[in-house]
């Protein structure tokens, strides 16, 4: 019978402990267009969403109700900005810029931990510069923190 209870017990604190967790995403765009030109940034949320008014079904694989669905609506005001420098200066790579960056991004990452938050998941990409005429790219990672 204590077997029971305590098996019932965990079971109960185990399923709490699921609903109970928060997310949060934190996203590093670093530029890397020759010459310093870009915008390098680290943006935080700090508004609430709810992705259920940007969402709809779809019953016959073809109709789809996106068109209702105004993007002006999805996007929000209030979030935190953290200007970030370029992987690229006049003459290159600038290892300095990207230590500098590493220094930002690993304050945050600890006042995000003494805050209660854990980091699950890290994800990044790049689009990079094809080539002579394109001066485009941006190296994009996502932080991904849950709070129990």
């Amino acid at each position: 019978m204590k077997k029971i209870f305590f098996l019932g017990l965990a079971f109960v604190a185990f399923i709490s402990d699921i609903s109970a967790q928060e997310f949060k995403v934190i996203t590093t765009v670093e530029s890397i267009v020759p010459m310093g030109i870009g915008r390098s940034r680290m943006i935080d949320n700090k508004q609430p969403m709810d992705y259920k008014k940007f969402t709809t079904e779809r019953t016959d694989g073809k109709d789809s109700d996106q068109g209702k669905v105004d993007r002006t609506d999805a996007k929000i005001d209030n979030m935190e900005e953290t200007k970030l420098l370029n992987f690229y200066s006049g003459v290159g790579i600038n290892f300095q810029n990207i230590a500098s960056n590493d220094a930002i991004i690993g304050s945050k990452l600890n006042e995000m931990a003494k805050e209660g938050w854990e980091l699950m998941f890290v994800t990044s990409g790049v689009e990079s510069d094809s080539g002579k005429d394109d001066g485009k790219g941006i190296f994009i990672t996502r932080y991904v923190f849950r709070k129990k």
